[in-house]
């Protein structure tokens, strides 16, 4: 036993896989696995850590966001459908645009639609109020006269705070003309032309005697000068469509609060 530990001794030192520069290839290195797997595991974990703080920031990012710029993965139904309308109508609205300018298809027609469009302007319908309030000499047309008067003025000012409000811009860059300005009559929704007209066609239609052919006239123009914006593209077809709706409830609150006689008299005297 003695002389079998010295030949092994010797046999160790003789091997060639026994010096330095070959133990990596005899034994492997288990500090440098060790540390490759610690800092594998230390990249996985700063991955994971980098993730979180990712997803951590992108949520605070999306709650910090308005709605509006957040994609809508599921739109509902119903936006949908108005965005499918609202692109028809923009679509429709353009092709009747037939007078927009002087290239359109229409283009040498659109001086007479114009002229046409100002009969439905406020300015010459307040401007022939007061003319025929100020010769009038019955008690009965005065009182007529003064709630028109007052149908005018409340249809300027209700129509110019809408299109303040919705600020929506007509299908064709048309400028406005003067009288659209002194009217505050800038924007497309509602069609200031459109609710007015609708608001003397129904009132004349209840406070004036007219015979069948003159009524059915009174709403023939009525409909040929909301048409008429779309035509010369300062309107959209739903902007003609809401404008005829808000006349109506305009003159249903005309209705409500109808100035009497006496009233009227008081103003009158007054101014």
């Amino acid at each position: 036993m003695p002389a079998s530990q010295p030949r092994s001794r010797a046999r160790d030192r003789n091997n060639v896989l026994n010096r330095a520069e070959f133990l990596s290839l005899n034994q492997p290195l288990k500090g440098i696995q060790e540390s490759r797997s610690s800092g594998r595991k230390q990249s996985g974990q700063a991955g994971a850590a980098g993730a979180q703080n990712n997803n951590t920031k992108e949520r605070r990012q999306s709650q910090q966001l308005p709605e509006e710029d957040c994609m809508q993965l599921n739109p509902s139904f119903k936006g949908i459908a108005f965005n499918s309308l609202l692109a028809i109508d923009i679509c429709m609205s353009k092709r009747l645009g037939v007078c927009a300018n002087r290239a359109s298809s229409w283009g040498g027609a659109r001086s007479m639609i114009n002229l046409l469009g100002i009969t439905g302007h406020g300015i010459p319908w307040i401007a022939g109020t007061l003319i025929c309030l100020v010769k009038s000499s019955t008690l009965a047309g005065q009182e007529v006269l003064m709630n028109l008067l007052l149908a005018l003025l409340l249809d300027i000012l209700i129509v110019a705070g809408l299109q303040k409000l919705a600020k929506r811009k007509g299908p064709y860059d048309v400028t406005p003309s003067l009288l659209d300005y002194l009217t505050m009559d800038t924007y497309a929704f509602p069609a200031g032309h459109a609710s007015r007209v609708a608001m003397l066609s129904k009132f004349f239609l209840n406070h004036l005697v007219l015979a069948i052919p003159l009524r059915i006239l009174l709403v023939l123009w009525a409909f040929c000068v909301g048409f008429s914006r779309v035509m010369i593209g300062r309107h959209h077809i739903t902007d003609v469509l809401s404008g005829f709706v808000f006349g109506y409830l305009q003159f249903r609150l005309v209705e409500l609060i109808w100035m009497s006689s006496n009233t009227c008299q008081m103003l009158i005297s007054i101014w």
